[in-house]
């Protein structure tokens, strides 16, 4: 694991934390900081651990051994003190179904003292909710905007977000949910968001944890990601029937004497190590989270 930000650290530090469910481990001694201020981006498939990972940060699971840390204190033991400074969406939109919106609004305003009524306005009008709308009649778009105004309408420290653009549609996505990530990220609050959707993260995140399996895979910025991850085309002397080991690399493809690696180093040190096995570098292109991701996960 390449591990940029020393737990303990952020805004959110997270030390062996694991966690089991029955016989499924969900977590497995997951260690993780969050810097304050930008955006982290939290990936991984569908059952990853990215849900129970958020659900320690909010105190509704109790770490099974580990610890976990939000503004330093413990959400388990001090749930007024963190949540009071967070904002959160969840990925399955629970909203209360027999309020109207303009309910809710008022209802959730009443938990927290920053509540900015005329920012609340902005939003309400920004994701076209009608206020006298059922909940109920909501749909998945719909309840996706009114739980992400309930999230923001405090001005939170720290905003986390899961799955947020579940739900929403492509325009929604890049015009509001982008802009509003990043707004709230140069404001210097923080912003901790799963997603499943890459090239989404790829746009707005600062730094980026990929988990797999309950683990961290990888953890870092997000331009050490990209500046150290890259794809090489090489040309050997001899065919072979299968790639050539080149160190730094992470999958491989192709046949006879042309084969193209995805790799993880320096690419002063790829380099060498190509010319090493006596190789010849065709080309040297640069990867997307996308394929970095892959490459992580399939190993």
């Amino acid at each position: 694991m390449t591990d940029t930000f020393a737990a303990g650290d952020g805004l959110i530090s997270i030390t062996g934390l694991s966690r089991r469910f029955d016989s499924r481990l969900a977590l497995d001694d997951v260690s993780l900081s969050v810097p304050r201020g930008g955006v982290f981006g939290l990936i991984g498939g569908n059952g990853a651990g990215k849900t129970t990972l958020i659900r320690h940060l909010l105190g509704m699971l109790k770490a099974q051994s580990g610890a976990v840390r939000v503004f330093g204190l413990d959400p388990v033991t001090c749930p007024v003190e963190v949540l009071g400074r967070t904002g959160y969406l969840s990925e399955d939109r629970d909203l209360p179904n027999w309020m109207r919106v303009r309910e809710l609004i008022r209802y959730t305003r009443a938990f927290y003292p920053a509540w900015d009524d005329r920012y609340a306005t902005e939003l309400l009008q920004a994701f076209q909710l009608d206020p006298q709308s059922g909940v109920k009649s909501l749909s998945r778009g719909q309840r996706a905007r009114l739980g992400l105004l309930l999230a923001l309408a405090h001005r939170p420290e720290l905003l986390i977000l899961d799955e947020p653009s579940s739900g929403l549609d492509p325009v929604v996505r890049r015009d509001i949910l982008g802009s509003i990530i990043r707004t709230i990220a140069d404001d210097g609050r923080t912003v901790v968001f799963s997603s499943h959707l890459l090239d989404e993260v790829e746009q707005v995140a600062d730094s980026v944890a990929i988990i797999h399996h309950g683990r961290i895979m990888l953890s870092s910025t997000m331009d050490q990601i990209k500046q150290t991850h890259c794809r090489l085309t090489l040309r050997f002397r001899d065919s072979s029937n299968a790639a050539p080991p080149l160190t730094g690399a992470l999958t491989a493809e192709g046949s006879g004497n042309e084969w193209a690696y995805v790799c993880h180093g320096a690419a002063q040190d790829l380099h060498f190590a190509a010319a090493a096995l006596g190789a010849e570098v065709l080309d040297q292109s640069l990867l997307t989270l996308d394929e970095i991701f892959v490459s992580r996960v399939l190993r």
